[in-house]
């Protein structure tokens, strides 16, 4: 009864209060965390189906789930548009400075929608074929997929680096960490809003709708370089196990994060100097082990705006987003983090 009565008193006691209410309230979001909405955690539960295939293109406009070698793609986080957000309203509070994406019309291939389709691919063709080591080391420093920390967890890393840079003491971690994870999270519902919505095309889909039976140039895979390939066998620079990920292209989860962690470090430190770096060792490459980089590459940031915008690129250098759904993404997280930075001062300032 005793350690009852102090539990709202001491320390780890408010500390394991907040964490249950939070717990509890986060069980019930909307992101079926617990697998009471549809049998299996984290499962779609809103009846998301694909219209294409993985064998046929029923619309090059929409997501296509490819077949892996580690099974057929389904659209994972299909239903994050009904979680409940941090500081945004919903998840597309702020679609009204959001673009359509490209698209392509059959029957008007030169209207301009059609024309920034094919632009778009055609740029990521372009990258596709004269990847350097720099690119490539880019590309998977920021790739952030399967049993790794994913972005969220990279820009927490990001902020242990600014911690430990700054010699924050616990009370500013515990306000770092607050203001850039909710902020992220805001980033998560409003980019998967984005996806669910629009449901758009991945490069890889639409460079195969455009070009099969075409001979293009591009990479060729691990250790072939750049060869002319028929563009129905094209494949982004990416491990074989993960060619594109599993949901749709626009807008750009890695550019949304990285623009509402960034916008958020840069207001709680009250500067963009960020000021890290990372020496990739030679050989070290995941995609082509043994030979890439073929010398060590030293990736370096000065500013947390820079490392944003590396983010958000290593996605096109990596095949799997094309530049609007990046860009739009970075300007995305950017309004995102703002609106989540206002109400975190609410909090701060006990109001």
């Amino acid at each position: 009864m005793l350690r009852r009565c102090n539990e709202g008193r001491r320390p780890e006691g408010i500390g394991n209060l907040a964490a249950k209410a939070v717990l509890d309230f986060r069980h019930n979001d909307g992101s079926n965390q617990l697998g009471n909405l549809h049998p299996g955690a984290y499962s779609d539960y809103t009846g998301y189906q694909a219209v294409n295939s993985s064998t046929e293109i029923k619309d090059p406009n929409l997501w296509q789930p490819l077949a892996t070698t580690t099974g057929q793609q389904s659209f994972v986080g299909a239903q994050w548009y009904k979680v409940i957000p941090y500081a945004l309203t919903s998840g597309d509070q702020f679609f009204a400075k959001l673009p359509k994406p490209a698209t392509y019309d059959t029957s008007r291939p030169n209207s301009p929608l059609s024309r920034r389709y094919v632009e778009q691919a055609n740029d990521i063709l372009r990258f596709s074929a004269n990847l350097t080591d720099e690119q490539k080391a880019i590309a998977e420093y920021w790739a952030d997929g399967p049993n790794s920390e994913f972005p969220p967890g990279h820009w927490a890393l990001i902020s242990q680096f600014v911690s430990n840079r700054d010699s924050y003491d616990l009370d500013k971690d515990v306000k770092l960490f607050f203001a850039v994870t909710n902020a992220v999270f805001d980033g998560g519902v409003a980019a998967w809003t984005a996806k669910r919505t629009f449901n758009s095309v991945r490069p890889i889909t639409a460079i195969h709708y455009l070009y099969g039976g075409k001979t293009v140039k591009a990479w060729a895979g691990a250790g072939l370089g750049t060869q002319s390939i028929d563009g129905a066998t094209w494949s982004p620079y990416q491990q074989k196990t993960q060619l594109t990920p599993p949901f749709a292209e626009y807008i750009s989860g890695h550019s949304t994060f990285s623009g509402s962690a960034a916008e958020t470090l840069r207001r709680f430190t009250g500067s963009d100097k960020y000021g890290a770096m990372v020496t990739i060792p030679q050989g070290s490459s995941k995609v082509e082990p043994g030979q890439s980089p073929m010398a060590p590459v030293t990736l370096s940031w000065k500013t947390f705006t820079a490392a944003a915008n590396q983010a958000g690129i290593s996605r096109l250098y990596g095949g799997i987003h094309f530049h609007d759904g990046d860009i739009r993404g970075r300007k995305m997280g950017e309004l995102v983090g703002k609106n989540a930075w206002l109400k975190t001062q609410e909090y701060f300032n006990g109001e």
